[in-house]
């Protein structure tokens, strides 16, 4: 699996850098993990936004979705798009109220809210705790503790195995997917302090735990705010696990 940083940045964007959106590739197949704020504009820089196979949503907060809108608008309107050598209907993953808020986001007024339906650009997938087949790989969902419904995702081909914890607070979840994993892609949206909310987000030091008590290959570290201090999330994490970086965008990993 090649798995692609199209944007890291936790909670908004920051300076230069999109919020939350990953695309992993094997043979030929395009899947696309979360398109936040910007993330389509980096999608471009790797591919061809209509050569995207399918599309993965752990939940939907505006900084792993909002650029959905961008992506509907360009299977809508696009003037030559490369249909019919490609499904008009982009397979789409997400929570069950994905098809009601995406076309909420996408409406321009109260009367248009009623009216939209995004059904002729998306062949929409609750998410569930099963595993499905999504081209070449074998993606299994589990719920995880956020303030809206939202999951982690363990994502397999030819024997190798990521880990995707998207936001949560720790979980026992989180250790299921993550266990022996060759590479965990965690979120760590803060530094450790007691006076953290429960249930929203992981530190650093608890993706470090994470990944050491899950028996992982190597720690991917994600979706750190713009205020956060990301050597101090990172020196957290490695204190615990070694064998952890801070992603960066238009990184390339091989797992």
């Amino acid at each position: 699996m090649r798995l692609t940083i199209l944007g890291c940045s936790g909670s908004v964007p920051g300076p230069n850098t999109a919020a939350s959106g990953y695309l992993l590739e094997a043979e030929g197949f395009r899947l696309g993990l979360e398109l936040g704020n910007g993330a389509f504009a980096q999608l471009q820089t790797v591919c061809d936004p209509f050569d995207l196979d399918a599309l993965v949503l752990s939940h939907l907060h505006s900084d792993h979705c909002a650029d959905v809108n961008s992506l509907t608008v360009l299977r809508r309107y696009h003037p030559a798009p490369p249909y019919p050598a490609r499904p008009r209907q982009l397979p789409l993953y997400a929570p069950a109220d994905a098809p009601t808020r995406l076309a909420n986001a996408y409406a321009a007024d109260a009367d248009e809210r009623a009216a939209v339906d995004l059904s002729d650009v998306y062949a929409f997938h609750t998410l569930r705790e099963e595993t499905v087949r999504i081209g070449p790989f074998d993606v299994t969902a589990a719920v995880v503790q956020h303030p809206t419904p939202a999951f982690g995702l363990r994502i397999s081909y030819g024997g190798a195995f990521l880990a995707y914890t998207g936001d949560t607070g720790p979980c026992t979840a989180l250790g299921e997917l993550a266990d022996g994993v060759d590479v965990l892609l965690s979120e760590a949206s803060w530094t450790d302090a007691a006076d953290r909310p429960d249930g929203v987000h992981l530190s650093g030091k608890q993706a470090g735990e994470l990944a050491k008590d899950a028996g992982v290959g190597r720690l991917l570290l994600t979706h750190i705010a713009p205020w956060t201090d990301s050597r101090a999330v990172l020196a957290e994490a490695a204190a615990v696990f070694p064998d952890s970086e801070l992603v960066s965008q238009g990184a390339v990993y091989e797992i």
